[in-house]
């Protein structure tokens, strides 16, 4: 997995790419991690370039969004890919989060 970060203002725009499981979560929840406490209370996954995720990447943005409901904080998922959307589905996530097909869209709503 490839991890790339954009900020557009006070939103922090996290783009995972290739593939979120086991071996590449740990980075994930580490980045995630350092940037809400640094302070980051708005944030948008940009998953459009994600290939494939798994339990492992589930708990890294269940985490993410149960530290930012607990600070009042938002988190929106964007450009679900067919794959990954059947995963969020199927865990009963699509629910516990707002979700977007574009970035632009994800960003105004967070």
């Amino acid at each position: 997995m490839n991890l790339e970060q954009e900020h557009r203002g006070d939103i922090l725009i996290l783009r995972p790419c290739g593939r979120l499981d086991s071996s590449s979560s740990p980075e994930l929840e580490r980045v995630v991690t350092e940037q809400l406490e640094a302070g980051v209370q708005r944030l948008v996954f940009d998953l459009s370039s994600l290939d494939y995720i798994s339990s492992a990447g589930l708990r890294v943005i269940l985490l993410a969004g149960k530290r930012l409901r607990a600070s009042k904080g938002k988190l929106v998922l964007v450009g679900l890919q067919t794959m990954v959307r059947e995963v969020f589905d199927m865990s009963g996530f699509l629910s516990l989060f707002a979700i977007t097909a574009t970035l632009d869209e994800g960003v105004a709503k967070v």
